[in-house]
C-alpha cells in the first residue's frame, strides 16, 4: 500500500523498502542528529542490512519530486514491534514522521494486530506521544549496548480505523 501527501514544500509517498535501499537506510541512522552525544554509540555501527529489509516490513517515506529518502520504519509483526523509525534530519517538521505512523498502524491492521509496542529513543518519546502512543513501561538500560533507560510506549490499533 502507498500512500503520500502534500506539504508546502512538495509530495511525499510511502512505499516498501527493497534491498537496495539498504545504504541509504544506514546512513540516514548512523548520520542523525538525536543519537549524537551521549547517544552516539548505539549508532555508530549500525546497519540496515538488505537482508533486515528483504525479512520485515520496512517502508520508505520519499520526496515525490526526486524520490530522495526523507524517513523510514520497520514494523516487526511477532511480536508486535515497530522496531525502527527514523526521519532525516532535514526533513523533520514536515509531517514525515506523521505519515510514516499513520501508514504503520495501516499496515498493523492489515495485518490483524490490535497493538504495537515501541521502545523509544527518550528524545523521541514527545513525539510518539503526540501520535497516539501511550506509555506503558520502562525498558531499562543494559549496558554496555544500551547505558540508558527508554520509554516503553504502545500503539492500540482498532479493527475498524478510528482513532488517532
Amino acid at each position: 500500500m502507498e500512500r503520500s501527501i502534500t506539504s508546502g514544500s512538495g509530495s511525499i509517498s510511502v512505499r516498501r523498502a527493497t534491498a537496495r535501499d539498504a545504504k541509504r537506510l544506514t546512513r540516514l541512522v548512523r548520520g542523525s542528529r538525536a543519537y549524537e552525544g551521549q547517544y552516539a554509540a548505539m549508532v555508530a555501527g549500525y546497519r540496515v542490512g538488505p537482508d533486515y529489509i528483504e525479512s520485515h516490513r520496512v517502508f520508505v517515506a520519499t520526496d515525490g519530486d526526486d524520490g530522495h529518502v526523507l524517513g523510514f520504519y520497520a514494523l516487526i509483526l511477532s511480536p508486535p514491534e515497530l522496531d525502527l523509525m527514523f526521519v532525516a534530519d532535514q526533513s523533520q517538521n514536515r509531517g514525515v514522521g506523521r505519515l510514516l505512523v499513520a501508514h504503520m498502524q495501516t499496515e498493523a491492521r492489515a495485518a490483524g494486530l490490535d497493538r504495537v509496542r515501541v521502545v523509544s529513543h527518550p528524545p523521541a518519546e514527545g513525539f510518539y506521544r503526540s501520535v497516539g502512543a501511550v506509555r506503558v513501561g520502562t525498558a531499562y538500560a543494559t549496558p554496555p549496548a544500551v547505558a540508558w533507560d527508554r520509554p516503553e510506549l504502545e500503539f492500540l490499533i482498532p479493527a475498524d480505523g478510528s482513532g488517532p
